[in-house]
């Protein structure tokens, strides 16, 4: 049986990365992974190219941009791309693995239309930009400038949150832990 596919969109803060690991650490009856993406950057420390990311060269990445293998791909800065095969998503839905993605607004609504019914997509949303602005403050690992341009792009991705399946509002984590585990738990027993 096909697993089913999970897509995983939100600002920077809101808290889906702790959402996302906690389905995957806590409840591996969910049957989850990570889609492998690729990317044109370098391996970093001890990744390893199929397990982390595929690694390819720019010129790798354009040609299978030409012809049509990504489900969605950005190049974030000049030569530097990540994506997601098309084949490589099949190829682990059908080891009966559900396959999350953690991408970007537009990548996640391309994954979805793509995909349709068989997807699901899930936007975690912060309480508010206030709140957003805390947390980031609150990590301490950036400058103020970075932490305007990413609460910039908070707003913007929050325009698209209503394109989504579901929308968790992450204003209390462990009332969110439960929200997600139940709407995934719902929908790959579905």
């Amino acid at each position: 049986m096909n697993g089913k596919l999970i897509i995983f969109s939100a600002p920077s803060g809101s808290g889906k990365s702790t959402l996302v690991n906690y389905l995957m650490n806590e409840h591996p009856e969910l049957k989850l992974a990570f889609s492998i993406s690729c990317t044109s950057r370098s391996p970093r420390g001890t990744e390893r190219n199929g397990v982390e990311y595929f690694f390819l060269t720019p010129d790798e990445f354009r040609s299978k941009i030409a012809a049509g293998e990504f489900l969605e791909y950005e190049e974030v800065y000049h030569d530097r791309f990540y994506g997601t095969l098309k084949s490589q998503v099949e190829c682990q839905s059908q080891a009966g693995q559900n396959v999350v993605f953690d991408v970007d607004v537009k990548g996640a609504i391309n994954i979805k239309r793509h995909y349709g019914d068989r997807a699901l997509s899930v936007f975690v949303q912060p309480p508010s930009v206030e709140e957003l602005r805390r947390r980031l403050n609150a990590r301490a690992t950036d400058a103020p400038e970075v932490i305007e341009q990413r609460l910039a792009k908070a707003e913007y991705e929050m325009s698209f949150a209503n394109q989504f399946d579901r929308i968790v509002v992450n204003d209390n984590l462990e009332q969110a832990k439960r929200e997600v585990l139940d709407i995934i738990s719902k929908f790959v027993n579905a």
